[in-house]
């Protein structure tokens, strides 16, 4: 037990609680900040809708922008093996995903016994349904000091009460803060 790799999930949310990542700023500083969590891991999950949002970076490393720190977050999301949980697509076309082979549950406990560096969860049906199942260690909460009044709440799937501990923060230049919390 002692060896599993650690569950880590990772999101963007606004200050009123909304996941948009049109609402947030994605500057050098926040692009930075994910490239190293990518960076210390070896694994990504996605959701369908969260994964074709993904999509978009295999454009930026076809034809970079000329930005260090974005051109660089588009590698380390290109480099890392990705699995993706969908009931509707039946295959991927980049060629460091893959389409789950199991449930979601009994993917993550089979992956997470694995060798290997840590696992993110990128999506927010994931991360809640993951929470639900007692199966995340860590979450990374990056809230931005942005409201706006309507979209998808963040942790309105989570079957019930559940207790965290601040492990630290980060503020980014941004006013963005990192909330890292561990589950107890």
């Amino acid at each position: 037990m002692a060896n599993r790799r650690k569950i880590i999930a990772a999101i963007n949310m606004t200050l009123d609680g909304y996941c948009d990542h049109t609402a947030v700023m994605a500057d050098d500083e926040l692009h930075a900040h994910y490239s190293n969590l990518i960076n210390g891991a070896d694994l990504a999950l996605y959701g369908r809708i969260t994964y074709q949002l993904m999509e978009y970076w295999k454009g930026i490393l076809a034809n970079p922008t000329g930005d260090k720190l974005t051109d660089d977050f588009a590698v380390s999301i290109d480099r890392i093996p990705k699995v993706v949980f969908s009931r509707t697509l039946k295959n991927v076309d980049w060629s460091s995903a893959r389409i789950a082979a199991q449930e979601l549950r009994k993917e993550v406990l089979t992956v997470r016994e694995l060798p290997g560096k840590d696992i993110l969860v990128c999506s927010r049906s994931l991360i809640a349904a993951l929470i639900n199942h007692g199966l995340v260690d860590e979450l990374q909460l990056a809230i931005h000091p942005v409201i706006v009044g309507k979209g998808l709440p963040l942790l309105d799937l989570i079957g019930e009460k559940t207790f965290l501990k601040l492990e630290r923060t980060k503020t980014l230049a941004s006013g963005a803060i990192v909330l890292y919390y561990r589950f107890r």
